[in-house]
């Protein structure tokens, strides 16, 4: 019988070394500009008849028989790879082993999702299709080759939850499986490291690895550390095993949204002049005036000075000395403290939680643990909330999402919503997208979409049409933009007498049981973007037979990407449901139509406070808008990326300290 070509697993050992990983991170293949690139869909053909074949085989063994055919698979998948013919029995073995020890057969969209995984390509999968056992499919049959596997998670949560309810699937396949949260001690951190495989957020798994780099950097070159070893001098550990494998869960977050995001391992830093630096800025800034001293977008975040602005705060620095007598400096830093005073507002930025400011993530809508602003906005903002200052500290090493995805041997990703940005997975990452098909097809309904003159009227309408669907016995999702549009939509559902849940970034600790609850009759649900992502909402008794779950998206979202993920909480695996898309003229995206938004604002409004425009036209907007943003979106990081490579240093005013 032939035997399949031998490949170089990713792995510690003579080949790679003890920590591999890609040392020159590949260039992105641009050709002037993002390759046209269509979604590919998986051929179930006669490749997924055989694995049921197998995991068949697999079932009817006994449990000897099977330790027995499972040493004889290890050996082979570590000998010969994990393609081919011995990955096919591999994933029989899995799900067989998954069937028994969890009760749930998995779906051939999973299985079909598994091998894209392998195949280290991104698969788009609908939400409720089971993500989460697709995933684990494919971590299993790595880890049998011998393979280290880091699965990637959205929080804490979801890394402590899968890997407990995935850990007896492991098991009953001998291998190990570890976590790590951001409370897990360093020796604790390279105990799970070192299993077959490791659950935790890209967060973690990041700053581990800066740890690890600065640690090599502190120790010398190669021949030192090896003299200091053989002098019985040897340090500790490096806490991972390299960069050998990642399945990345919801791949487009950190793949995209958050890709330029810089990643800083920061140590604290004694400067008592700092904190008098940002408070004298802060008592200068208050006698400024926005529009006749300085010109303030509070989109970008930015600060003009005007000729008269200038001069006046020359003028006021003049008795202070030093480096206020620096133009430059006082601009700068008075700048910031006018961004700190007008521009970042609470609970829409930041939050005040146990007197600590914590960064409120543009994205998901969840507070930003360890997140940071830099160049002394940081401090500013917390002098003006009266909280404890947070010591200035020196960078010792960093990096950004796309250099460190980049690093990895084997790199794939699961989400909801990958086919709009596949063009930037491919140029970056070098990764396709596959569509994994539905498992029964979609009965949502989708609402002509509306729009309204402001955000107000918006949020004014929504208590009468969740009254509506109240009456239908029907639980009602409502997602919006920030907390402060959260907080605000919240008082008007209660002065009209509706029981609801908030769930934001101030209410995130019971996250996952609130969204579990959403899809039971009479429930009504206020989320910031993104929260609870990774939780399915189950439908309640009866609660099929009256429409499910109905999604109404109050967002603003500068992406179609954003909207689906949203729309996708209702009618999930063949379920009943609706969606419709509330648009405000006077958001962000709107305004950068110009002055042509004026013309939909000259259309007079219904009874419920909707302008009467055309749904075709809305639509057209819409996409117009979003893909306008998109492009930019994707322009700004090609941009960064080109420069992080040439200067190896992140160009962002934020930045994550561990």
């Amino acid at each position: 019988m032939n035997r399949p070509t031998a490949t170089v697993l990713p792995r510690p050992g003579p080949l790679l070394g003890d920590y591999p990983m890609r040392r020159d991170t590949p260039r992105a293949p641009w050709a002037g500009w993002w390759p046209r690139v269509a979604v590919v869909r998986p051929d179930p053909g006669p490749r997924l008849a055989a694995v049921r074949t197998q995991q068949a085989r697999w079932a009817a063994l006994s449990e000897l028989e099977f330790h027995a055919h499972l040493r004889r698979l290890r050996g082979r998948l570590a000998r010969d790879g994990f393609g081919g013919a011995h990955r096919v029995r591999a994933l029989g073995c899995v799900a067989a082993v998954a069937q028994r020890v969890l009760g749930r057969n998995p779906y051939d969209s999973q299985l079909r999702c598994a091998e894209a995984l392998l195949d280290d390509q991104l698969a788009e999968m609908a939400t409720g299709e089971g993500k989460t056992l697709a995933a684990a499919l494919a971590a299993a049959v790595a880890a049998l080759a011998g393979v280290p596997v880091h699965v990637m998670t959205a929080n804490d949560y979801l890394a402590a939850r899968d890997a407990a309810q995935l850990g007896h699937l492991y098991a009953a396949l001998g291998l190990r499986t570890g976590v790590v949260l951001g409370g897990t001690a360093p020796d604790e951190r390279r105990a799970a490291y070192a299993c077959d495989l490791t659950y935790a957020t890209a967060r973690e798994i990041a700053f581990d690895h800066l740890r690890d780099r600065a640690h090599l950097t502190a120790q010398g070159s190669a021949l030192q550390r090896c003299a200091a070893r053989l002098a019985g001098d040897a340090p500790p550990p490096l806490l991972l095993r390299g960069l050998c494998m990642a399945i990345v869960d919801e791949a487009d977050s950190l793949l995209v949204d958050e890709a330029t995001m810089p990643l800083v391992l920061a140590e604290t830093q004694d400067d008592p002049g700092h904190r008098a630096a940002c408070f004298q800025a802060l008592v200068l800034a208050r006698r400024l005036l926005p529009g006749e001293h300085v010109q303030l977008d509070a989109e970008r975040l930015s600060v003009g000075w005007t000729d008269a602005g200038a001069e006046h705060l020359e003028a006021m620095a003049e008795g202070l000395g030093g480096a206020w007598l620096n133009r430059r400096h006082r601009q700068d830093l008075v700048g910031a403290a006018l961004v700190a005073l007008h521009g970042l507002v609470r609970d829409r930025h930041y939050l005040v939680r146990e007197a600590r400011v914590e960064l409120l993530d543009a994205v998901t809508g969840r507070a930003a643990p360890g997140r940071v602003w830099a160049r002394g906005l940081q401090t500013l903002v917390e002098l003006k909330e009266g909280c404890p200052v947070t010591p200035p500290t020196r960078t010792s090493a960093q990096t950004s999402y796309q250099r460190f995805f980049l690093r990895y041997l084997r790199l794939s990703g699961i989400s909801g919503t990958l086919a709009e940005c596949r063009a930037e997975l491919w140029a970056v990452y070098g990764r396709r997208t596959v569509a994994v098909p539905l498992r029964c097809p979609s009965q949502r309904v989708l609402h002509a979409p509306r729009v309204f003159a402001t955000g107000r009227a918006r949020a004014e309408a929504v208590p009468a049409r969740v009254q509506a669907l109240l009456a239908e016995g029907r639980p009602v999702l409502v997602g919006v933009d920030s907390v402060a549009e959260a907080q605000a939509l919240s008082g008007l559902l209660q002065a009209a007498g509706i029981d609801h849940q908030v769930l934001d970034a101030q209410h995130d600790a019971d996250e996952a049981a609130t969204v579990a609850m959403a899809g039971q009759a009479g429930t009504v649900t206020v989320a910031t973007r993104m929260a609870g992502r990774g939780t399915d909402i189950e439908l309640g008794a009866d609660v099929a037979a009256r429409g499910g779950l109905h999604v109404l998206c109050c967002q603003d979202n500068p992406s179609a990407r954003l909207d689906r993920q949203l729309v996708g909480r209702a009618a999930r695996q063949g379920d009943p449901g609706s969606a419709e898309v509330w648009h405000a003229l006077d958001a962000s995206i709107w305004q950068s139509a110009g002055p042509s938004v004026g013309l939909l604002r000259r259309r007079q409004p219904d009874e419920h406070g909707a302008l009467h425009v055309p749904a075709a036209l809305v639509s057209a907007w819409t996409r117009r808008l979003q893909g306008q943003h998109q492009e930019q979106g994707m322009r700004q990081r090609r941009r960064l990326l080109e420069q992080d490579r040439t200067w190896q240093t992140p160009l962002e005013s934020t930045q994550l300290h561990a």
